[in-house]
């Protein structure tokens, strides 16, 4: 997911990608848990999501353009 991507995207729909991100970051840490995790960067890769859109957020919060 590219941050240019998520900036055209309003912030309502940001924080329903943020939940269902959470949800798989949940499910990958149970599978890493009983080692039935095959995808390993997939953990990593889903945190990075979530971080690039707080951010992509918290900059449409700076600018007042919170669409």
């Amino acid at each position: 997911m590219k941050a240019i991507e998520l900036r055209d995207k309003k912030v309502a729909d940001l924080k329903k990608i943020i939940l269902d991100l959470r949800k798989e970051l949940f499910n990958l840490r149970f599978q890493a848990s009983s080692a039935q995790l095959k995808q390993t960067a997939r953990v990593r890769q889903v945190r990075r999501d979530i971080a690039r859109i707080k951010t992509v957020i918290g900059e449409k919060f700076a600018a007042g353009t919170q669409n």
